[in-house]
């Protein structure tokens, strides 16, 4: 087979690229290679600010594609090798394709705890849709469960689990702190320990079933639980209770496929449960051959360059497969999000019809600010730039303005200036962040007076 384009990965990155191409270069032909039936499609983007986007992930059928683009072709199967000198690679079911540009879109796959190679029906990670639908199903018959990570699945799990005592396993000082600081963890708190039924809505998402060839499905959506019923076995109660151990890790695990598992934690306490979840993080899924190196950094992910380029010829990587080995700009920084995973998608796409056309592309705009929407504990959470002082050397002033079970504000000022900032609730403020932290106006006239409540900052800064 003959393609321009050739993109290996059903996710957000890959399909965000096989669609962005097929928008810049509709004459040119396009493949998408997919070990999933399933595809990712992102849907109802919303524009926040000039670099902040809100969308929700839905779940396609691949037919999705090549009904909507004529030049789009998707075949189900995995990549085993690249012959990079020769532009074409081998996939599992022996088919060659060759490509002038090729983008390796694959994601990452769960960085289990190690101990699940000795209980894998008891030890299970979070990624897709069928280990979801795996975890629902295990959860019903478990009174007891261990969540080990503190990253978003994590928190997600513990705060829409019902019907289950929860013990969660966490290395830090607070929770959520792959996106947090310890105020806006505190501010979680009584999210966290209130009882809240699983609200009854009708999920209006098409249900796909994926055929039996499929081995690895694309990374979860970042409201994958929002229409879900999940729920334990102690169905006598509505209590919730979740226990946190903080600043602690597993040691060991005993026990037998049909009893408990015992979990000792290194702290010396001991956990009887009936189900462990093993949600800390994830690492980049690189398994195929190449004729020459692909150059690795040092997560195991593939190092591209500002353009998105791998270090051999006509190669491209995007989302959470590649590292990003460039000069960031300074309120930029790399994380295996969503977001992200878009964009790169996007803007690959961007420098392979530019490469095809010998045309100059200018690095996008988004690799100028981190940013990223998202909803924890029920509360939407946005992060802007340096949110947690990133990059500062400890050199920095925060302002705080909080009011219970309604928002959360944090600025981060280095110089009088705004680096960062957290935004957890309806505060209507990201647009005027992202302006002071772009444009780095001097904010010391205003002193603290920039989070008074009484005073409409928004409306002077507009």
């Amino acid at each position: 087979m003959l393609a321009d384009f050739v993109i290996v990965g059903g996710g957000i990155a890959g399909v965000s690229c096989t669609e962005t191409l097929a928008f810049l270069a509709p004459e040119k032909s396009i493949i998408l290679l997919s070990d999933s039936a399933l595809i990712k499609t992102v849907t109802n983007l919303q524009a926040i600010t000039k670099t902040l986007c809100q969308f929700d992930v839905e779940e396609q059928s691949s037919d999705y594609l090549t009904q909507k683009y004529k030049n789009v072709t998707v075949i189900h199967d995995v990549l085993k090798e690249i012959q990079d000198e020769s532009n074409y690679i081998k996939t599992g079911k022996g088919k060659e394709i060759h490509y002038k540009s090729l983008c390796l879109c694959m994601g990452a796959e769960p960085n289990l705890i190690p101990q699940h190679l000795q209980f894998p029906d008891q030890i299970i990670g979070i990624r897709d849709t069928d280990s979801v639908d795996t975890f629902i199903e295990k959860l019903k018959h478990s009174k007891t469960i261990v969540v080990v990570g503190n990253g978003g699945i994590a928190s997600e799990i513990v705060y829409k689990i019902q019907n289950t005592e929860i013990h969660w396993v966490i290395k830090d000082k607070h929770i959520s702190a792959t996106f947090v600081d310890p105020g806006a963890a505190e501010f979680f708190q009584d999210s966290l320990h209130s009882s809240h039924p699983n609200e009854q809505v009708v999920s209006k998402r098409m249900r796909y079933k994926e055929d039996e060839y499929n081995k690895s499905g694309a990374a979860l959506g970042p409201d994958w639980y929002k229409n879900l019923m999940i729920s334990g076995a102690n169905t006598n109660t509505l209590e919730r209770k979740v226990n946190i151990h903080y600043e602690n890790e597993i040691s060991t695990i005993s026990g037998s496929k049909d009893r408990a598992l015992e979990v000792l934690l290194t702290d010396g306490q001991k956990i009887s449960c009936d189900l462990i979840i093993s949600a800390t993080g994830v690492t980049p899924r690189t398994n195929f051959n190449t004729k020459n190196k692909l150059l690795l950094s040092e997560d195991g992910g593939i190092r591209v360059d500002d353009h998105l380029k791998t270090n051999l010829n006509n190669i491209y990587a995007a989302g959470d497969i590649c590292s990003a080995n460039w000069q960031w700009a300074k309120h930029w920084f790399p994380m295996k999000l969503w977001t992200q995973a878009r964009q790169m998608g996007c803007y690959a796409a961007q420098c392979m019809v530019g490469q095809l056309n010998k045309e100059e592309v200018l690095q996008d705009f988004c690799f100028e600010i981190f940013t990223h929407s998202t909803k924890l504990f029920s509360y939407k959470v946005i992060l802007l730039g340096l949110y947690n002082g990133q990059k500062l050397d400890n050199k920095y002033e925060i302002l705080v303005r909080t009011t219970p079970k309604m928002e959360y504000i944090k600025f981060v000022i280095e110089n009088h200036k705004l680096q960062g900032a957290v935004l957890i609730g309806d505060t209507d403020l990201e647009e005027m962040c992202e302006n002071l932290i772009l444009n780095q106006i001097n904010l010391e006239p205003y002193g603290d007076d920039i989070l008074n409540p009484d005073i409409d900052i928004e409306d002077y800064f507009d």
